[in-house]
């Protein structure tokens, strides 16, 4: 899909960086079904596309995403066999991702607006940006895996306090718990975005990244570091014999930046294989599925 083929989000590609923007300004980006396929489906054209080296998620406006926009449609057809809730359609491809994920949070995020984000590695927000679990004081469920990843980010404790009060809380409340990578003048959110995004896309190998961002995640299933020993077992001996390390090394002696050419779609093998986990129902096809 290019940029002309969504409605709610805008896509483009520059500096190896694919911009994924919400665009829905005129309703504070209030989230909707269509929404939730359009960021799936240019996180998986990202992901898929060798050019692309990191995915930066923002929004236009003032506001990032209050949520749910129940004017429109925002759940689908829930007794069709196939279907996903919505959240959930944007965080798994975001969390199977072989290529870095960055949030630039300008304003508001509830519900939602902040649960589809935590899947990314790095959120970014501005001094402006407030954030709410506001599902219990809506009558709805926490949704995305937001269960599962809030814990991971900031604590049981604290991941049971934002739930259950639902209360809204600004960023350096976000900071200090671990939610949140950074905070910025809103001025200065993008700027910082992309600079980060540009130190990634220009100094990490992509496969390293690849293989970091979902080991990382897979690993936390497991209560001892064995199954991190035996994926170690698989990944040295792969990475000892790759072009990107002798690249890495003569880089970094000359004293320049690197120029990996290793490619995460073609040069790893399947990660599920590796991480010791079935590909889930909506994960990225096979390699033989696409180009």
């Amino acid at each position: 899909m290019g940029t002309g083929s969504y409605s709610t989000i805008t896509y483009a590609v520059a500096e190896s960086i694919a911009t994924i923007t919400l665009n829905r300004p005129h309703a504070r980006n209030g989230f909707t079904l269509a929404m939730a396929d359009e960021l799936g489906a240019a996180i998986t054209a990202a992901d898929l596309d060798d050019e692309v080296r990191v995915v930066l998620l923002t929004a236009a406006g003032d506001y990032f995403c209050v949520g749910m926009d129940f004017a429109e449609p925002s759940i689908g057809d829930t007794e069709d066999p196939d279907w996903d809730e919505p959240s959930t359609r944007v965080a798994r491809p975001m969390v199977n991702a072989n290529k870095p994920v960055i949030v630039a949070i300008q304003g508001p995020a509830v519900g939602v607006g902040i649960s589809m984000t935590l899947a990314a590695d790095f959120r970014l927000v501005s001094e402006r940006a407030r954030f709410g679990f506001v599902f219990a004081r809506r009558g709805l469920f926490p949704e995305g895996g937001s269960t599962w990843f809030l814990p991971q980010l900031v604590g049981l404790a604290k991941a049971k306090e934002w739930m259950l009060t639902g209360r809204v809380f600004d960023a350096d409340e976000a900071l200090a718990a671990g939610l949140v990578t950074s905070v910025h003048p809103p001025e200065d959110l993008l700027p910082a975005a992309y600079a980060l995004a540009r130190d990634l896309a220009v100094h990490i190998a992509p496969t390293s990244a690849a293989v970091i961002r979902r080991a990382l995640v897979a690993m936390t299933a497991h209560g001892s570091p064995e199954a991190a020993f035996a994926l170690d077992r698989r990944t040295i001996p792969h990475a000892a014999k790759s072009s990107d390390l002798a690249e890495g090394i003569s880089s970094f002696l000359e004293k320049r930046p690197p120029r990996f050419t290793g490619v995460p779609r073609t040069d790893l093998p399947e990660l599920e294989d590796w991480l010791g986990f079935e590909r889930p129902r909506g994960s990225l096809p096979d390699r033989g599925d696409h180009p």
